[in-house]
């Protein structure tokens, strides 16, 4: 079971980084094998992930909805997250050709992505009660004391 941290905590970040949403839509619930097929094609692709750091991926957080899957991302760079998604030693390439291959435009699954570069003090954080979580774990988790207090303070100014 994981770690619960009582109290606030908030994340503390080096330098700049990208925060990367990706998720996968079932709109047609019967076509299991489609959306089976793609849902399958993640694991892999964390296993290399995060048994490779030199990639630039840092952590992945996963939430189930409805009809889908999301997961959020943390990346170094965005030249990191883009060099993985064209590497064709990479799992990624392979899955996203099968993607096309057996799914293509269909409409049976729906997949999405939005990126986000963020620069150093522009982001804020809290966790209450909780495990590393989110930023907290692709970086440094540290209390919500002094200058991290409350949510103005952590975006007001550079913190270290």
């Amino acid at each position: 079971m994981a770690t619960i941290y009582p109290g606030r905590q908030t994340a503390r970040m080096e330098g700049s980084f990208v925060v990367f949403l990706i998720g996968v839509r079932i709109n047609r619930l019967l076509a299991i094998k489609r959306w089976t097929s793609v849902t399958r094609s993640m694991g892999p692709m964390l296993r290399e992930l995060y048994a490779q750091p030199d990639l630039g991926f840092l952590h992945a957080e996963t939430s189930l909805a409805w009809r889908g899957v999301t997961m959020i991302q943390y990346w170094r760079s965005f030249e990191h997250l883009h060099a993985y998604a064209h590497a064709r030693d990479k799992a990624h390439l392979p899955a996203w050709a099968a993607f096309n291959r057996n799914v293509g435009s269909d409409g049976s699954v729906g997949i999405w992505h939005e990126t986000y570069a963020v620069n150093p003090g522009q982001f804020e954080t809290v966790y209450a009660n909780m495990p590393r979580w989110g930023l907290a774990a692709a970086g440094e988790q540290v209390p919500a004391t002094g200058k991290r207090n409350d949510a103005k303070s952590r975006m007001a100014a550079p913190l270290d």
